[in-house]
């Protein structure tokens, strides 16, 4: 297959994990006789640097002629602490979603079982959990009205959801769950909000569809908690913006590191892949950030395309770098590897998996690479 790759780095680490993504869609690349061609472009703070712009023109044009977007992170200091800057790194994110279409963001959230004691939570709470969250990504309070009074003391966002918007990422999580345990639970807040009710009455109606899914319902508040308390009862969660974006990064903690979480938007036409962390300026230049989120939202697009068996070898390579510990500080902290060296061993047991009985327990770690 062939495929052309927007690379949208971003800033603070994002430059650093994303280039070890394209290192094993390379390795894939090679394996399994595929071409990659990988543009890069500007987004984030270092587009304002350099454009005045979040998301240049020329950027956005690349990932609508692209096949798909691979993307780090954006943010930067000088913004963040700064509220009233009118313009910012998040607005390029927020544009580039609404213009290709990506209503659909979906996250995955396991529990690897060589990692049940870097969580902060008990292993008999997370053992077991695999779930994937589905949030509306282009609708809600995100996106709706903001209205600020003339003094400045009273403000306003509008969370407004059309049938339309529900429908169709509702649909996408419903297969979704038919491809895994059945069951999909909708988070909202139906009790007190009627964006949340239109949202459970589209639902039930779709859910007709799909007799072989079960469904149930949570209001946010207890979902936060179950997600604490039992992870592994949840299979696909479907939840509108703003909640989703609460629940995933709240779900984040359950693996032991937010640099394991991977993350794909899709739309009908377009599709985009990054990690769910954010920039992490303190790290930048450290060789410190995990890139394993980073390598897994690579993982996703090659799924996305149906390479199935690419995919699969992304995760194995994965997993066996968290088996042998071979991990950034925030999972290894007695004798890590870089975030660089992470990236070498994935694209080593790509390329060589079969060795991986024999030579890896010889690794040198200073080289990453099987000897």
């Amino acid at each position: 297959m062939k495929l052309e790759i927007a690379v949208l780095s971003g800033d603070g680490i994002g430059p650093e994990v994303t280039a070890q993504a394209v290192k094993a869609l390379e390795a894939i690349a090679h394996s399994f006789d595929h071409t990659f061609t990988f543009k890069d472009a500007l987004v984030g703070a270092i587009a304002i640097d350099k454009t005045g712009n979040p998301l240049p023109e020329e950027t956005l044009q690349l990932c609508a002629d692209t096949d798909a977007v691979l993307f780090g992170a954006i943010g930067d200091p000088k913004y963040d602490n700064d509220p009233s800057a009118p313009v910012r790194p998040e607005q390029g994110l927020l544009r580039l979603r609404k213009e290709l279409g990506l209503y659909a963001n979906i996250r995955p959230v396991k529990a690897y079982d060589t990692l049940l004691e870097k969580s902060p939570l008990k292993r008999n709470i997370i053992e077991g959990t695999d779930i994937s969250i589905y949030r509306e990504l282009t609708g809600g309070i995100y996106f709706g009205k903001k209205q600020l009074n003339e003094a400045g003391t009273v403000a306003s966002d509008l969370c407004e959801y059309s049938k339309e918007e529900i429908e169709r990422i509702t649909r996408l999580a419903f297969k979704a769950a038919q491809k895994r345990r059945n069951k999909l639970t909708l988070v909202d807040k139906a009790n007190v909000l009627e964006s949340s009710r239109l949202w459970r009455k589209v639902v039930t109606e779709i859910s007709k569809e799909y007799p072989d899914v079960d469904l149930d319902f949570l209001f946010v508040d207890n979902a936060a908690m179950q997600m604490i308390l039992n992870p592994s009862q949840f299979d696909v969660i479907l939840t509108e913006n703003m909640f989703g974006d609460i629940i995933s990064d709240e779900a984040s903690v359950i693996g032991g590191s937010i640099g394991l979480l991977a993350s794909a938007s899709v739309g009908d036409t377009c599709c985009m892949f990054e990690p769910i962390h954010g920039s992490y300026p303190q790290a930048t230049g450290k060789g410190i950030a995990n890139p394993i989120a980073a390598i897994l939202s690579a993982a996703m697009l090659l799924e996305h395309f149906d390479l199935l068996e690419e995919s699969q070898a992304i995760k194995n390579a994965v997993e066996k770098a968290l088996e042998l510990n071979l991990t950034t500080p925030d999972l290894n902290s007695i004798n890590p590897l870089t975030t660089e060296k992470v990236g070498d061993f994935i694209y080593d047991y790509i390329l060589n998996p079969e060795d991986s009985n024999i030579n890896f327990e010889n690794i040198h770690v200073g080289q990453s690479t099987i000897i």
